[in-house]
């Protein structure tokens, strides 16, 4: 009987704790993040009813030194000349029930397209998984929101 009064009382604290949860609405992924590497920031922006996501802010993903950086690594030949700047790397995102979902995300790093999903873990902590075929076999990368374009480290 003691057991069963810890298992019901620990149940009921664990449902009371998920109530405190943050609620986030569709619009609230809009805005400037600051990607892990730091070496870029993508504006994510309301298309429609869907979401979408550009290269507003980077650094040379090579040398993480600020210059004009190209989409040399993409596999479309003609599109390597290409600047990266204002390239927009996320596509597709619909809001479902706390998540952005549905979409893609090019990585230039690699010049390759992957499924994506998006999740918020604070106001300011965006968690974003990366796949091929099922979010299994992917990678999850933290993003920070930032205040502009520049990121906030920058424009202090």
């Amino acid at each position: 009987m003691h057991v069963k009064k810890i298992f019901v009382t620990l149940l009921l604290a664990s449902f009371s704790l998920s109530s405190f949860a943050e609620k986030f609405e569709a619009d609230d992924i809009t805005g400037y993040w600051l990607t892990k590497e730091e070496k870029a920031v993508i504006q994510v922006y309301k298309n429609g009813d869907s979401f979408e996501g550009k290269l507003v802010w980077l650094v040379d993903l090579h040398t993480g030194k600020k210059k004009e950086v190209l989409d040399d690594k993409n596999p479309e030949e003609e599109l390597q000349t290409r600047s990266l700047l204002n390239l927009k790397n996320l596509s597709g995102f619909k809001y479902d029930d706390g998540e952005w979902t549905g979409g893609n995300i090019y990585d230039p790093k690699s010049g390759k397209t992957y499924s994506a999903k998006m999740k918020l873990e604070g106001k300011d902590d965006l968690s974003l998984r990366g796949y091929v075929g099922i979010p299994l076999f992917g990678r999850t990368s933290e993003w920070k929101r930032q205040s502009s374009i520049i990121p906030d480290k920058y424009s202090k």
